[in-house]
């Protein structure tokens, strides 16, 4: 697998990454998403990553990954922290400490900001 055959595309107006298979069937591109919610606290623009999966076909594959390193480098671009709330996200970033500036730690008030949706 070449990870040139997938690219991580923002939905903004879905609230989601997607992960696309450049060598997929028309239609059954998508290999895998990241859903987010965009959030201001105190001025900082934030963007709180709850959910992310890959489709079944395409599990084991190291693709959750693919999919939060262009999630998490496409948010610090648009100038926004990272909020993990993802179980996947929260584990990933520890092992990547080159984004660590540019986490902000969760809080009740994001929590409750999911929840409002």
């Amino acid at each position: 697998m070449s990870e040139a055959r997938f690219t991580v595309e923002n939905r903004s107006d879905e609230s989601r990454y997607v992960l696309l298979d450049g060598e997929a069937e028309p239609g059954a591109a998508e290999a895998g998403e990241e859903s987010y919610l965009d959030y201001e606290a105190d001025g900082v623009e934030q963007r709180i990553m709850y959910h992310t999966g890959v489709s079944e076909q395409y599990g084991g594959m190291g693709l959750a990954s693919v999919l939060v390193k262009g999630a998490v480098e496409d948010a610090i671009a648009a100038g926004r922290k990272i909020v993990p709330v993802c179980p996947y996200v929260a584990a990933w970033l520890p092992k990547h400490p080159e984004y660590a500036a540019h986490v902000a730690e969760k809080t009740a008030d994001h929590i409750a900001a999911l929840r409002a949706m």
